[in-house]
């Protein structure tokens, strides 16, 4: 095991153990810590898809709920999360998977519901419970519900 450790330091941890790993010191390195900070990793990519999803999706309730107030920083931001949302699942391609998980669609749902309701000032309850769009329409960047 290492001189540091994860609970001290995790930044000066992680870069003992890359050191070890560089050199071959295998029995040296923190093994349970290690595959932690691997699997945070991936549950990090995820929030950020969903977090993403959840203001896309906002975003696209207010626009069809509050037509008078459509501008420019909607719009860029929708645009935003859509070349954001394209570009994580590019480059983390097992994301995609994600899109077909209907308990993944809920809870960004959810989300969204909530940070549309807080913006607007909408009561949760006039806004769908389920999403009314498909993916294919959600990402697409001709897409804005009316």
């Amino acid at each position: 095991m290492g001189t540091i450790t994860y609970e001290t330091d995790v930044i000066a941890w992680a870069q003992e153990q890359v050191r070890l790993l560089r050199a071959g010191q295998f029995d040296a390195l923190d093994i349970e810590h290690i595959a932690d900070e691997i699997e945070d990793v991936g549950k990090s990519e995820q929030r950020e898809l969903e977090s993403r999803m959840a203001v896309l999706l906002a975003h696209l309730l207010k626009w069809q709920h509050q037509p008078g107030r459509r501008g420019s920083s909607w719009q860029r931001t929708i645009k935003e999360q859509r070349k954001a949302i394209a570009r994580r699942i590019t480059k983390t391609p097992s994301l995609k998977s994600d899109l077909y998980d209907a308990e993944w669609w809920e809870g960004v749902w959810g989300d969204a519901l909530i940070k549309a309701a807080d913006e607007t000032g909408i009561d949760i309850g006039q806004l769908p419970s389920r999403c009314p769009w498909l993916d294919e329409q959600i990402l697409s960047a001709e897409f804005y519900p009316d």
